[in-house]
């Protein structure tokens, strides 16, 4: 899997969609996905608008609960990265952060704003 980092100065206003979501490794039992240290997995929809252009969602995966994120509020995403994935006749692209944090106001420090 390709990783491509990815300028978050260049996105524009990055808006958290919606509050953070766990995310499954299997949907029939419920199992959330782990990372590599064993921290649960979290999702979050962000919008970005790019010098004006249309406005797009992306889904970025997260390690550890973000705390202090509401639908609307503007966010700080550090160390975004894409990875390019392929599976069969599907491929697309996935996003990844060290951390997504409120853009104003204190919030904690740490890998997803919880360790």
């Amino acid at each position: 899997m390709q990783s491509i980092p990815v300028d978050t100065a260049r996105l524009g206003v990055l808006r958290c969609a919606n509050a953070p979501e766990v995310k499954f490794s299997n949907s029939e039992t419920q199992e959330v996905k782990k990372d590599r240290d064993g921290n649960p997995v979290y999702s979050v929809a962000v919008t970005v608008r790019p010098d004006g252009r249309r406005i797009s969602v992306i889904e970025i995966a997260v390690s550890g609960e973000p705390k202090g994120l509401e639908a609307g509020q503007v966010v700080k995403v550090t160390g975004l990265t894409a990875f390019v994935w392929s599976m069969g006749d599907r491929s697309g692209v996935s996003f990844r952060a060290d951390t997504i944090t409120p853009a104003h106001g204190s919030a904690a420090q740490g890998k997803g704003g919880d360790a």
